[in-house]
């Protein structure tokens, strides 16, 4: 019996210093700790210490999903004033769907954090993706609680809106139809793409890609076809337009 209080104790202070660590890595310290454990504990650990008032990250999922729905939508109002309402809640899906959360919720190590019951251990539940997704909105909700909105926003600020500056969700952004719509609605001219540059073996091919406004160069992209280059050339373009529309 000693030696099984030994271990569980032992074990507590293990899980203990993994989330201290964790709150250092991130730069954020959790007011509420027990928040930050409530969200990487699944049920099958609940069900497995009934003992002890354990709770599992259900709930704090839930809210996580509508807190990181909201702050990625003002981030998109904000930063993609041409966008229509149809094109922001497609880039939004594609930024809060699964496949992008397991991505982020690998980058920070989550799944070392979380709290499994045995059986779910063994059948490899640290690395489902919907398991990993879950805790990420979990987490956020968790933060959401105890830090506020504005912390989630510094969070997502360093963790998802670089992805999303850098290009990461282009291929469902049609950047090219939003120029058209611009210069159109402006009467400022004629938009011209050509390609600069093709480099590469046929396998793995690189395109450069200029636009032009009567002339003008605005943008240039690169991509891995020549749509791509011409997607990135065109939101080089449009950042350019806004910018000097807010001279």
């Amino acid at each position: 019996m000693r030696r099984k209080g030994k271990e569980k104790e032992m074990n507590n202070r293990a899980i203990e210093n993994q989330f201290k660590d964790f709150q250092e890595k991130i730069g954020i310290h959790f007011e509420n700790e027990k928040l930050l454990k409530q969200a990487f504990t699944h049920s099958s650990y609940v069900n497995e210490h009934r003992r002890k008032p354990y709770e599992d990250n259900e709930r704090l999922e839930f809210l996580g999903d509508a807190v990181l729905e909201l702050t990625v939508s003002q981030f998109l109002f904000k930063k993609y004033q041409m966008m229509s309402e149809g094109e922001l809640t497609k880039l939004r899906a594609a930024i809060v769907c699964e496949p992008s959360l397991v991505t982020l919720a690998n980058e920070l190590s989550f799944g070392q954090l979380i709290l499994l019951g045995k059986g779910e251990e063994m059948t490899g539940g640290r690395e489902r993706p919907a398991l990993l997704a879950d805790v990420f909105e979990a987490f956020i909700g968790a933060l959401y609680l105890d830090k506020g909105l504005e912390q989630v926003i510094e969070f997502l600020d360093k963790i998802v809106f670089p992805k999303i500056n850098e290009g990461a969700f282009s291929h469902v952004m049609d950047f090219k139809s939003q120029l058209q719509e611009l210069v159109q609605r402006d009467g400022t001219g004629v938009i011209e793409y050509r390609v600069l540059l093709e480099k590469g073996p046929a396998h793995n091919k690189e395109f450069v890609s200029r636009v032009s406004l009567n002339g003008e160069e605005l943008g240039v992209g690169t991509g891995r076809s020549k749509k791509e280059a011409e997607q990135h050339a065109a939101q080089q373009a449009l950042e350019v337009l806004k910018a000097k529309t807010t001279l």
